[in-house]
């Protein structure tokens, strides 16, 4: 394969002369644009631990490129932080930032002609975001995760960013003090790195792992290991190879590395998010997968892995213990992934995974014959309230089935404010709507909102369930992404307080106790809210989004 396959356009001949000048102007030199040229897709941002630590990383992968033979060119895309702006107007920019760090990765490798590129993410959106572009474009390429935070140590127990959100309920119900709250926040994140536990950073982690894109064991080496310097710089080599090879992300992200993305979810008791997130993957990978297929491949596969929310331990531990390849040698042996699978290192994923390291006596990842669950965390509810579906976590703490009245909010900051003024009690269900991918827009999570009711000592009496989003931190009966949203015309715009709601996890059900005709009533009254953005970037969004069940991508219409 011709290395320079496409930045020979840009670099070589009489006619590209004013383009060499304005390179060399910035101090590349000939030699430099006679080699590949290899875009480094940078999400630093200042604002957040998850991405602090990049510019460290991304130095590391440049001088692994150019010690294998190619030329980095490093650009940078946006980046908006999932905890600091939840509960607050910003976390409308999570979901929505999702699709501009995708189009902003591929506008800079189109526009630039880049022959590969190593995509460097850290938080939430940003890892999927770079699967996306990388699968659209089918640039060769790979993705490096920055890796997790350490976790927090509070009164002698290892702590995480989750223990502060339940904190703010328990100190709004007075079972802690102010001085108590605030010497928590001030060590459950003690430096860079993404949240600690399996929420959705740490998800999509093991996701990219798993489906082949990362190399096996490089992104789940911690964000602060000394380990991890030398891990970016191996990325040069890896990237070089890819080229190399001729080996493209559409030839990796198949409909069984997605099977297998969708058995690593599961087998962690991972974020919702990566229902999300592994649609919108395949759809750019032009790969058929449906939201009913993560029920299947979750009731195949067993919960091995004991990992905060509900679990012990964080992601550093599971790294400690063996890491993504531990796991996958375990799912592998029960004939549970697809081994054939082609992974960025042009090995398949068997091959990767034979070459797990257990560490003795290791108490986080189960072995295969006893399972912390004998079917994976990830649970798909239909019914008269969620027709296209929705998704809810079921590590094998919660219920499996609630019936209660409906306290309905048009917003999270409603639900909020009745949580904290101890207005929810015992047995409801609380229902938060116009918060999807187009009614909110922005899907927000509602971390806030589940944190505070788990908080608050309501975790085990309360139902939740909204068009909206959760963090991967969030536990309990929930059920999010319920489609189609209320702004789409779904079912859940007709729910009215107090009418009753049944969730029965066993028999796949979310439904309202009330007739197709008192829907029908109903929704023949309702009308379209209005949008809450006439102008910008949110009302492109909400003008472009797709349904959740199809991973609320933008497509032109």
């Amino acid at each position: 394969m011709d290395l320079k396959h496409r930045s020979r356009e840009i670099t070589d001949g009489r006619d590209r002369a004013p383009s060499r000048a304005m390179f060399k102007a910035i101090g590349f030199t000939d030699d430099d644009l006679r080699k590949p040229l290899i875009g480094v897709a940078n999400t630093w941002i200042e604002t957040m631990p998850c991405n602090f630590h990049l510019r460290r990383l991304s130095a590391k992968v440049k001088e692994g490129i150019r010690a294998s033979g190619g030329t980095p060119m490093e650009f940078n895309t946006i980046a908006i932080s999932d905890g600091e702006t939840m509960g607050t107007e910003g976390m409308r920019a999570s979901l929505v930032s999702r699709e501009l760090i995708a189009d902003s990765i591929e506008l800079v490798c189109r526009g630039q002609l880049f022959d590969a590129v190593v995509c460097v993410v850290g938080c939430d959106k940003t890892i999927p975001a770079a699967a996306m572009a990388l699968a659209r474009m089918d640039l060769p390429g790979m993705v490096l995760y920055g890796g997790t935070i350490a976790a927090g140590s509070y009164r002698g127990e290892d702590v995480t960013i989750q223990d502060v959100f339940e904190a703010v309920g328990a100190n709004a119900a007075g079972k802690i003090t102010d001085q108590q709250l605030h010497d928590l926040e001030n060590v459950a994140c003690p430096g860079a790195g993404a949240c600690g536990g399996q929420y959705t950073a740490n998800t999509m982690s093991t996701v990219m792992e798993m489906i082949g894109l990362s190399p096996m064991g490089f992104n789940s080496v911690p964000a602060m290991d000394a380990a991890k310097d030398q891990v970016a710089f191996d990325c040069g080599s890896v990237v070089m190879n890819v080229l190399q090879q001729g080996l493209r992300p559409r030839e990796i992200v198949t409909r069984d590395a997605l099977e297998n993305a969708i058995a690593s979810v599961a087998a962690t008791g991972g974020s919702t998010n990566a229902v999300l997130h592994l649609l919108a993957i395949a759809r750019e990978a032009g790969v058929d997968l449906q939201i009913d297929d993560f029920q299947a491949v979750s009731e195949r596969t067993p919960l091995l892995a004991d990992l905060k929310p509900s679990g012990r331990f964080v992601a550093a531990d599971m790294h400690r213990a063996g890491g993504v390849r531990l796991l996958g040698q375990r799912l592998l042996r029960g004939k549970l992934l697809h081994g054939a699978a082609r992974t960025v290192t042009d090995r398949s994923l068997a091959d990767e995974c034979e070459k797990a390291s257990e560490t003795s006596a290791q108490e986080v990842i189960a072995p295969l014959e006893r399972p912390l669950k004998k079917t994976g965390g990830l649970v798909i509810l239909k019914g008269n309230l969620a027709p296209e579906g929705c998704v809810a976590k079921i590590s094998g703490h919660e219920r499996l089935e609630h019936r209660g009245p409906a306290r309905v909010f048009e917003s999270e900051e409603e639900a909020m404010a009745a949580v904290t003024s101890k207005r929810i009690k015992a047995g409801d269900v609380i229902v938060i709507r116009n918060e999807g991918p187009k009614g909110g827009p922005g899907m927000r999570e509602m971390l806030s909102v589940t944190g505070a009711i788990v908080g608050e000592g309501l975790g085990s009496s309360v139902a939740l369930l909204t068009d909206g989003r959760f963090s991967g931190a969030t536990h309990g009966l929930m059920a999010g992404h319920v489609s189609p949203e209320a702004a789409l015309g779904g079912p859940i715009a007709a729910v009215r307080d107090g009418d009753t709601i049944r969730f029965d996890v066993n028999r796949r059900l979310l439904e309202v106790e009330f007739s197709d005709e008192v829907l029908s009533a109903r929704m023949r009254e309702w009308k379209p809210p209005q949008p809450r953005y006439a102008t910008g970037v949110f009302a492109k969004y909400a003008a472009l989004v797709s349904s959740a069940s199809e991973g609320a991508v933008t497509r032109a219409r």
